[in-house]
């Protein structure tokens, strides 16, 4: 067997807020990660389907980005968005 080949192996201690809320049509279950790692970015998971990104304002000022990352309508792309605002 060959020997493995890191890019890297850090820890880091983070700071994540779990979140639930209730949009129109869907429930939002979040884990908001804070880490130094992304430039300032969170870390966002989706626990109801399992999705996640890298985001921060200029991911949410992209026209159709939280559509495509948690593949969402744009109604429930809007709110999950209005929620990330206050947020990041």
């Amino acid at each position: 067997m060959t020997e493995r080949f890191f890019l890297y192996d850090e820890s880091e201690d983070t700071k994540t807020r779990f979140v639930s809320f209730m949009g129109e049509s869907q429930r939002f279950d979040l884990a908001i990660t804070t880490t130094n790692r992304y430039y300032g970015k969170k870390l966002v998971l989706n626990m109801q389907s399992s999705r996640y990104a890298i985001i921060g304002t200029d991911d949410l000022d992209e026209e159709g980005y939280v559509e495509h990352a948690f593949q969402l309508d744009e109604e429930d792309a809007q709110e999950l968005r209005e929620f990330l605002y206050e947020v990041i």
